[in-house]
């Protein structure tokens, strides 16, 4: 399994719509690509910005590629992500999944 990892942050303020936006988008798109194995998203505030990592979960570099193009080291962009990302990354990582578990069932937190 391969690791896709994409940093961005907004401003504090649009942190929340952003994640709804992630959601819509960039999440939506990686579980409708076949060989997905889920996504995560991360977001801390620190300072004036709130950083994102988008974490998706892959069978292969052939199913990253159903999804970001031939690529695959390079950032997919939706419309509007201009209008909310303060800062963005265009190269992306990946990383060979080589060890560990988890059940997660993650809930958004209450605020």
């Amino acid at each position: 399994m391969i690791a896709r990892l994409w940093f961005g942050s907004t401003r504090p303020e649009d942190a929340e719509s952003y994640v709804e936006y992630l959601e819509r988008t960039g999440v939506r798109a990686h579980r409708s690509t076949p060989g997905n194995r889920g996504s995560l998203v991360l977001r801390r505030i620190r300072d004036d910005r709130a950083e994102f990592l988008v974490l998706s979960f892959w069978e292969s570099d052939e199913a990253i590629r159903g999804f970001a193009g031939e690529d695959i080291g390079q950032a997919i962009y939706f419309p509007e992500d201009e209008r909310f990302l303060v800062e963005r990354r265009d190269a992306i990582d990946h990383f060979q999944v080589v060890g560990g578990e988890t059940d997660l069932d993650v809930e958004p937190p209450a605020e």
